[in-house]
């Protein structure tokens, strides 16, 4: 496989080929010829002036059309973590983007792409034996290839405009790009631009300088519009609008923009939402309203169309204020040498304008070979290409090259600028991306062998086959046995799965979900598109569903937290035809692991349990999530016992400990729970993920004691930020403090500051789920926060129903606790209790509200309700703390 270009378009198509190949298994050699010291920067991203950004908003520049964010989140990593997906970037960053993504697609495919670069041009392409193409190369070499792909960008343009007297003066720069151009005008030397588009609003950013007037001339004297600062939705077209003659075309085009402008102050929104239109719209048209539109349209087209970056346009703005910059409408008609050495230029208005030098920024040629390109001139000639329409570019069926004779007889492809003529819109990322994704799928589907069916596929420890080879299926293996015991490392063998074989679409959607559920250090986005895209490709129906399990469980909205959605429903559908499939049994049931389907009163969880059971034949597993959900229904001595049994199968279950942590603080067994639990952490819980929460069970015990000394001791050594970070500082660290607050049994400020430094402000004062949104209310109040606590609380009014009708009141509760209004409080508090359920978490969790209005009554001097609540509540269980806070009420 060659690819002729190794710009941007280049390496989105080698990027794409890297991938693809290396997912489907396909070996490939793949070959770049491009004379440039580094792919993917090309003319447009080699320039390393600060000044010069994309014209493309950041989150237009993905180089994946599946995974829009990726340039965003590339720039996060590298530096830029502020930055939004309306914000520009520099066209030079542009660039490393597009090299380093190569080269990680090169470095994923290693082993099963080889990659070669060229530094030199090729010249010529002509057919060669068995179908394939031979290369001609400037340095005197050949390629000989299966498929070949012209990415050359546009053609340069022929400075057809400029007086013979211009063309021949030593003072006119015909290719301002060319390393070094302009390096020979002088620091006080006045410069003219002609041409007034994206390519002369470059160079007047490069020239402008105190001293020195930057003239530009075009025939319309326009520059490009403006980005807006703060860009609005896109507005649809009226429908209809491909059946439309020209004429009408234009009139109602004409009216959209019009009303766009009154409604919403602004036109760009009609043009962005016309764009997916526009390759239609061309297409619809005839060669005779093609070129009614360049000749009447397309200038005023362009400059509302291709516009400039907000910054550049404001320093475009003052250079013309100060008349370092004038701009002009204009025709040069000649020019004459001056004994300085400058030139005075004519217009054909009678104009003059005296420089020192001309530049030609009239932009690309609309002919392939406008620029005299020997390798585009050659097909042309030869007849293995044809013009497009009205001569612009070249003619192609999906990228394919079309030959003189209109057929598809050669392995030869092209993309961007040189398919302007029958696309129009395809010079841009966005389409740019499309166009190379549908070349490397066209150049990969012959080449990739059907599976054979005859070879057993490796399979998981419950039986269920995996679409890959050994190797990547133990590492998988490997994940999965950490994720069904809950110990750490489990994405990073994941990740060596999907290393070993990069088309492994499960191993992408388990690193997708950990990373979006468990905070693994993965990018989600990108692995959940390699997921989508891998079993497409290669995934038998299990694997399909999976997949579409995850991406429906990242991507369920925030609206839906709390109430069952479509990620739930096609968990539970996935597990009626799957039920041995344990990684989607660990997601669906609620224990420590992952949230669960949004089951409100624990039957959905225990019903999918049941259901499965005959698929695990007891295995510890099965067992192990089993005796977590007796323990949610009461069913205290049943869940221990299964527990017990589960973890003499396997002593690393973290859902048969978590089970038996419960157990032990349910049954009052708070002794031997805080004994048992802290020797199986120092023991076999080394390994755990979820350690803090284990030692936060360890501390409740120490709670029920009444042991301050020891609860203090834990939280500094086992519980503090820099131990605990994340949700899990918020959940476990956060809520411990205020219940040992609320017991007493901390007195003084709680250090509650360094939680809250340790998770992200969004996800205290903005959660998406009412039992994140619960834990959040409880660290503001232990922080005495009072604005943050009323932020959190008027996010929560308009969050989902739970957030709405039980958070909304329980900040209200706790802004009443820190004023001291203690009958609002109790108030509160107690209407609270009966639908705490809805939050989610364990019982022991939403214990804390119970604590807290333990608290109140106190305070209140509502002594009766307070001892009849803790009379409930040892009835319950056995506890040292409420027998000391009963007597305390005695007294």
């Amino acid at each position: 496989m060659a690819v002729v270009g190794a710009g941007a378009a280049g390496a989105l198509v080698a990027v794409q080929l890297c991938e693809g190949a290396a997912r489907r298994r396909t070996p490939l050699d793949l070959i770049l010829v491009d004379p440039a010291p580094e792919a993917g920067r090309g003319t447009a991203y080699a320039t390393e002036v600060p000044e010069h950004r994309l014209n493309v908003p950041v989150g237009g520049m993905s180089c994946y059309p599946d995974d829009p964010g990726h340039f965003r989140r590339w720039l996060c990593r590298h530096g830029e973590s502020t930055v939004t997906a309306a914000d520009f970037a520099s066209r030079y960053r542009y660039g490393s983007y597009l090299a380093d993504t190569l080269g990680r697609a090169i470095i994923t495919a290693h082993g099963t792409v080889s990659v070669r670069r060229l530094r030199t041009r090729a010249v010529g392409c002509a057919d060669a034996a068995g179908g394939r193409l031979e290369l001609k190369l400037a340095d005197g070499g050949t390629v000989t290839a299966d498929n070949v792909v012209l990415a050359t960008g546009p053609a340069a343009g022929r400075s057809g405009w400029a007086p013979p007297e211009l063309v021949a003066s030593d003072r006119f720069v015909p290719r301002p790009w060319t390393p070094g151009a302009l390096d020979v005008v002088g620091e006080s030397e006045d410069v003219l631009l002609v041409g007034t588009g994206l390519t002369a609003v470059d160079l007047a950013l490069v020239l402008d300088r105190p001293g020195r007037t930057v003239h530009a001339v075009s025939r319309g004297g326009l520059l490009p519009q403006p980005h807006a600062v703060t860009p609005l939705p896109p507005v649809p077209p009226p429908p209809g609008l491909a059946a439309l003659p020209f004429h009408r075309l234009r009139r109602e085009l004409t009216r959209h923009f019009a009303a766009t402008r009154r409604a919403h102050g602004d036109w760009r929104p009609a043009l962005d939402g016309l764009r997916p239109e526009i390759v239609r719209l061309w297409q619809g048209l005839t060669d005779d309203e093609r070129a009614e539109f360049l000749g009447r349209d397309a200038t005023l087209w362009n400059v509302h169309r291709h516009r400039m970056a907000p910054s550049t346009a404001e320093t475009i703005a003052r250079a013309r204020a100060a008349r370092r910059l004038r701009v002009h409408a204009g025709r040069v008609t000649s020019a004459a040498p001056q004994k300085d050495g400058g030139l005075i230029v004519s217009l054909a208005d009678g104009r003059e304008v005296r420089v020192a030098w001309v530049v030609d920024c009239t932009g690309p040629g609309l002919r392939a070979d406008a620029g005299g390109d020997p390798l585009w001139s050659g097909l042309l000639s030869d007849g293995l290409a044809a013009p497009g329409p009205l001569g612009i570019g070249v003619s192609t069926d999906g990228g394919r090259l079309l030959d003189a004779r209109g057929h598809l007889e050669r392995p030869l492809f092209t993309l961007g600028a040189p398919r302007r003529g029958e696309l129009w819109e395809t010079t841009a990322i966005p389409e740019i991306r499309h166009q190379a994704k549908e070349i490397a799928e066209a150049v990969l589907a012959p080449l990739t062998s059907a599976p054979r069916s005859v070879r057993r596929r490796p399979t998981d420890q419950f039986g269920l086959p995996l679409s890959t080879h050994a190797a990547a299926a133990a590492s998988f293996r490997c994940g999965l046995a950490r994720v069904i015991t809950v110990r750490a490392k489990a994405a990073e063998a994941f990740a060596r799965a999907t290393e070993l074989d990069p088309g492994f679409a499960l191993g992408h959607a388990a690193l997708a979900l950990l990373g979006h559920e468990c905070g693994a250090d993965v990018d989600v986005a990108r692995e959940l598109a390699d997921a989508q895209r891998s079993v497409r490709e290669r995934g038998d129906e299990r694997e399909r569903s999976f997949v579409d399990v995850v991406t429906r469980r990242i991507r369920e909205h925030e609206a839906h937290a709390g109430a069952a959605g479509d990620g739930d429903t096609a968990l539970v559908g996935h597990l009626g035809r799957f039920p041995a499939d344990a990684f989607a049994l660990g997601i669906a049931v609620p224990t420590i692991a992952f949230s669960g389907v949004a089951d409100l009163d624990g039957t959905l969880a225990l019903g999918l349990v049941e259901r499965t059971a005959s698929a695990y034949e007891g295995h510890w597993f099965h067992t192990s999530l089993l005796s977590f959900v007796r323990q949610e229904q009461g069913r205290i001595e049943e869940a221990g016992e299964l527990a017990q049994a589960a973890l003499a199968a396997q002593p690393a279950s973290g859902h048969a400990v978590h089970t038996l942590a419960h157990v032990h603080y349910e049954s009052g067994a708070h002794r031997t729970g805080r004994d048992w639990l802290d020797g199986w952490i120092g023991g076999q819980g080394r390994g755990a993920v979820h350690r803090a929460h284990f030692s936060w069970h360890v501390a409740l015990h120490e709670l029920a004691l009444d042991d301050s000394a020891a609860v203090r001791r834990r939280w500094f050594a086992q519980l503090a930020p820099g131990r605990v970070n994340g949700v899990r500082a918020l959940v476990d660290s956060g809520s411990l403090l205020w219940r040992a607050r609320m017991s007493r049994n901390w007195t003084g400020r709680v250090p509650v500051d360094g939680v809250l430094d340790a998770v992200a402000r969004d996800l205290v004062e903005r959660p998406s789920t009412a039992f994140t949104a619960l834990h959040g209310a409880v660290a503001l109040a232990a922080a005495g926060d009072l604005p943050a606590l009323r932020r959190l609380r008027t996010h929560a009014a308009g969050a989902d129903p739970v957030q709405r009708e039980v958070v909304v009141p329980l900040c209200s509760a706790l802004e009443a606790v820190l004023e001291e209004e203690w009958a609002s409080a109790v108030r509160e508090l107690r209407g609270l209790l009966p639908s705490l359920r809805r939050v989610g978490g364990s019982a022991a969790q939403r214990e804390i509200v119970e604590e807290t209005l333990l608290y109140a009554l106190v305070e209140a001097g509502h002594s009766d309700t307070a001892r009849h609540l803790l009379e409930q509540r040892l009835d319950r269980r056995a506890s040292p703390l409420d027998r000391r806070r009963l007597a305390g009420l005695s007294l």
